[in-house]
């Protein structure tokens, strides 16, 4: 070796590599699984992202909080955003990350923005579509899982409000790859048979994949295409479907559907009698007025010769007084007599009716649903509900 060739410093060598990589490469996307994960007190994130071959230093500066928000941890799989650089102190190339995912979460939000931005420019969520929800529907078409908590919850709400409400169960997987076309069936069905004054989509919370069937375009179009209102109450409140535009009302919850579609029968009293007393406080301050612009007119030096007139139409004022406060008593009655055969009415759909009848009703104590078929197999255990309790039955040989 001459004298005169250079000798690098392994800082310069290091310094070096750093400048070629980082003008060679673009930053990019990059997924993996995330390995040895630190989440340094600094607010730093320091990782391996691997793969089943080959893994690579990944360093997040800053991302600390956003890596616990997301619910990174060893062995989740990730997708970053960033570029390739050089650790010069250790010379130890890494992955420098300016964005990170969870893995598929960046695909599905972008189908569900396309299908948004596709079905918005239709109009399909248009407020001039929304129909209104019916004040005290009848009959309540429910789209949803038998089985499932967000069920128990709407039920549990209408029962402890309006009890004698009628409530249709269209039976439904909310999770999965079938779910969509049986939420959509649901909708169609009630639709069909015409049997409900309101249709609600319902299920609980869940990841984006969880709630996905009610992100497909098949839900949301037979949802807007619905005859009957619609209410969505999907997810939790910080969760928003396609459904959920589509829909005539969104309601954050199952708990705040039930509701918001019922309101409590008390409710409906007291608003007859606030409305009772605010039109006869309007009829008396108008006689008032009319009494008093009749006393100023019969103070007037050009009245006191007529006084006889003044004496007539004082007495036809009280007669209107009399009148209007008989038209004001008729019609409180009127609304009370027809709030009350409204509720006679839904009071006759209430099953335990039937029950006190003679009738009973059949259900499975293991599922709590009703059943309907004579297919059982013998040995089953089944629970019978007769109108002053209930009694435990099982199935023999026939």
């Amino acid at each position: 070796m001459q004298q005169s060739e250079p000798v690098w410093s392994v800082s310069a060598v290091n310094r070096a590599l750093r400048e070629t990589i980082e003008g060679a490469f673009m930053p990019f996307w990059m997924g993996g699984e995330a390995g040895s994960l630190i989440l340094h007190r600094s607010g730093h994130a320091y990782f391996q992202l691997k793969d089943d071959k080959s893994q690579i230093r990944a360093c997040y500066f800053g991302g600390a909080a956003e890596c616990r928000r997301l619910g990174i941890a060893n062995g989740s799989l990730v997708e970053v955003w960033g570029n390739l650089s050089v650790y010069e102190v250790r010379g130890e190339y890494q992955f420098n990350i300016k964005k990170i995912r969870l893995a598929g979460i960046g695909a599905l939000q972008q189908r569900f923005d396309e299908l948004k931005r596709k079905l918005d420019a239709e109009g399909l969520f248009s407020p001039e579509r929304k129909k209104p929800i019916p004040l005290l529907p009848r009959k309540i078409g429910v789209v949803t899982s038998p089985t499932g908590a967000a069920v128990r919850d709407f039920l549990q709400i209408i029962n402890r409000r309006f009890p004698d409400v009628n409530v249709q169960l269209f039976p439904a997987l909310v999770q999965g790859p079938q779910a969509a076309a049986q939420v959509a069936a649901g909708v169609k069905f009630f639709n069909r048979t015409r049997s409900v004054d309101v249709i609600v989509v319902t299920r609980g919370g869940g990841s984006m994949e969880d709630l996905w069937p009610f992100n497909e375009e098949i839900v949301a179009r037979a949802v807007a295409g619905s005859q009957i209102p619609v209410i969505s109450a999907v997810g939790h409140e910080i969760d928003f479907t396609i459904c959920d535009f589509a829909a005539d009302l969104r309601v954050p919850t199952p708990s705040a559907a039930a509701e918001l579609v019922i309101g409590k029968r008390e409710e409906f009293f007291a608003r007859l009698e606030r409305a009772g007393k605010d039109l006869s406080s309007i009829l008396q301050l108008r006689i008032s007025n009319y009494r008093n612009r009749l006393e100023r007119l019969a103070g007037n030096p050009v009245f006191h010769e007529p006084r006889r007139a003044l004496d007539v139409k004082r007495q036809y004022l009280d007669e209107m007084e009399l009148r209007l406060l008989h038209c004001a008593q008729n019609h409180h009655t009127r609304q009370k007599h027809q709030l009350e055969k409204a509720w006679a009415a839904l009071n006759t759909l209430n099953p335990a009716r039937q029950l006190e009848r003679g009738y009973a009703m059949v259900f499975s104590p293991d599922s709590g649903s009703v059943v309907t078929t004579s297919r059982i197999a013998p040995g089953t255990r089944l629970e019978l509900q007769f109108a002053d309790g209930k009694l435990p039955v099982e199935t023999v040989e026939r």
